[in-house]
């Protein structure tokens, strides 16, 4: 399972510890990843995602999961996120 939110793509990033001396050491910032499950309104059923806790605020933002996929970049999404927004697209079509 890697580090990475299936919705943003965000995932680990690296930098230095610095002392008061200014002695630098490496160091990985690592995102701040909750295993939720979330419900689509279209599809009516729900999905488990492993995601940021920023995401999870952007999707409540949004509207929930329905609107969050539509305006969701294909690049950030994990491959069965994108399976998940191409399926609610495509019974939003039909609806």
């Amino acid at each position: 399972m890697s580090r990475r939110c299936e919705l943003t793509g965000k995932g680990v990033m690296t930098g230095n510890n610095v002392s008061h001396a200014k002695n630098r050491t490496r160091r990985v910032f690592r995102p701040n990843l909750i295993d939720v499950t979330m419900a689509s309104d279209t599809l009516a059923r729900s999905f488990k995602f492993r995601v940021s806790a920023s995401a999870l605020r952007t999707v409540d933002h949004r509207g929930g999961l329905d609107a969050f996929m539509a305006k969701a970049k294909d690049s950030e999404l994990s491959v069965s996120a994108l399976k998940v927004k191409k399926d609610i697209a495509k019974a939003q079509a039909e609806a």
